[in-house]
């Protein structure tokens, strides 16, 4: 897929990046079910843990829960690289599914395309099975500092 930008350079590690995720999820945060494994120049890999309740029938995982594990991607991406500000928020996601995601581990390869002062662009590869499952964009706001 597209390299990300070369100079980018995260702000925050992974452990940080988890932390302020769960946190923002409030009530749901001892059920969250995103680990983010790495975090690089430009770029963040997350592990989706797809159980049972996030299949349709079929077997499938369902459209929202990858949905959800894109938008995920796109805010840890922000996270990570603009300044760790939970505010950051969704603009506009896309999302194309490529073929059926089994249940158990999701890894999401998340990449920033271009990152400005207002705007932050990314892409992210969901691979479930060694295949790509889903491919989406988007773009999250960046608010400005105080």
């Amino acid at each position: 897929m597209a390299k990300p930008e070369n100079d980018l350079k995260p702000v925050l590690g992974k452990d940080e990046v988890q932390r302020i995720m769960a946190e923002g999820f409030g009530k749901y945060a001892s059920d969250f079910p995103y680990e983010v494994l790495t975090v690089e120049p430009g770029e963040v890999r997350i592990r989706f843990h797809a159980e049972k309740r996030h299949l349709r029938p079929g077997g499938t995982v369902s459209g929202p829960a990858l949905f959800a594990l894109a938008d995920i991607g796109g805010w840890a991406c922000a996270l990570s690289h603009v300044r760790g500000d939970p505010l950051i928020v969704t603009t506009n996601v896309n999302i194309n599914f490529m073929r059926k995601a089994e249940a158990g581990s999701i890894e999401a390869i998340c990449r920033i395309m271009k990152a400005g002062r207002s705007l932050l662009v990314f892409e992210v590869e969901m691979i479930s099975q060694g295949k790509l499952a889903a491919h989406a964009t988007g773009t999250y706001a960046i608010p400005p500092q105080n």
